[in-house]
């Protein structure tokens, strides 16, 4: 029995969440976001979305939890919105923006310069003595991640020094070096 695929998913105010046959939207202060569904069955009720199975078969299972959780951070994002932060860590490790694109000098001969969807928001924070930041903002939870992911694939942090992007508040698991 999934323990999150029975919970109910409250709708807050200024939000709508529309189901017609295999497709669910939601729409939001900060945007609209439409999610389609097979295998589970999906009705909105005295303000709340219940998702509902027919058996118990593994694949109804697997996707009883999977859907509730979508549908809940579809509801979340278009209400409070999501974002991530990296921080790069490194010598001479510098980012900044100018609308969507993204410039980041990350140790190599040329800057990398990458074009943000439009759906996500940029922006950089340089402060002298501290590591610079870019911080990602979207409804869009899944966007924003493959974003984030697509910038920390770059330069990946390493073990020894602890050089590269990182998450902020992610640990790094650390190495000592070769000893003389």
């Amino acid at each position: 029995m999934s323990r999150i695929g029975n919970n109910p998913v409250a709708i807050p105010e200024g939000v709508t969440v529309d189901v017609n046959e295999n497709v669910i939207t939601v729409k939001g202060k900060l945007g609209e976001l439409t999610q389609s569904f097979d295998a589970v069955e999906v009705k909105v009720e005295e303000g709340n979305v219940l998702v509902t199975r027919s058996s118990d078969t593994k694949d109804q299972k697997a996707k009883h939890g999977l859907y509730r959780a979508l549908v809940n951070n579809m509801i979340e994002g278009v209400s409070k919105g999501w974002s991530k932060e990296l921080e790069l860590v490194g010598v001479g490790y510098r980012a900044s923006n100018q609308g969507q694109k993204l410039d980041l000098a990350l140790g190599f001969s040329h800057n990398i310069v990458m074009d943000i969807a439009p759906e996500v928001k940029v922006e950089t924070v340089s402060e002298k003595g501290k590591n610079p930041i870019v911080k990602l903002t979207s409804h869009d939870k899944q966007l924003v991640g493959q974003v984030a992911a697509k910038i920390r694939s770059f330069r990946k942090p390493e073990p020894y020094k602890g050089k590269g992007i990182k998450f902020v508040g992610e640990e790094i698991r650390r190495k000592a070096g070769k000893s003389a």
